[in-house]
């Protein structure tokens, strides 16, 4: 029994939907970093589901390194808030202002 791909797009759907109302709503940096992990999975989740619908590899593997990139972009992320948590003690978004004039 294999399971439809409408599956998989609904919960695609539903996990980037998820990500997309968490980076609107939140203030924590680090909350925003998860959130947008959470919309990179649900692009993950659907390029597995066509692959595996058009039996090709190439959506899996594009996913391999979709996941290796988001890797090391949460290590520099995690470096970046931890560098001005310590500047500013705080990691609420909105007492950022670096870049205004």
């Amino acid at each position: 029994m294999t399971v439809p791909i409408s599956y998989y797009l609904i919960l695609s759907a539903i996990v980037f939907l998820t990500g997309v109302v968490g980076v609107l709503i939140r203030r924590n940096i680090i909350a925003i970093l998860l959130s947008v992990e959470l919309m990179l999975n649900a692009t993950n989740i659907n390029f597995v589901a066509f692959s595996e619908y058009l039996q090709d590899l190439g959506g899996q593997v594009f996913v391999f390194f979709a996941l290796t990139v988001a890797a090391a972009e949460v290590a520099v992320g995690l470096a970046i808030i931890i560098a001005l948590h310590r500047s500013r003690d705080t990691i609420n978004i909105e007492e950022f202002n670096l870049l205004k004039w």
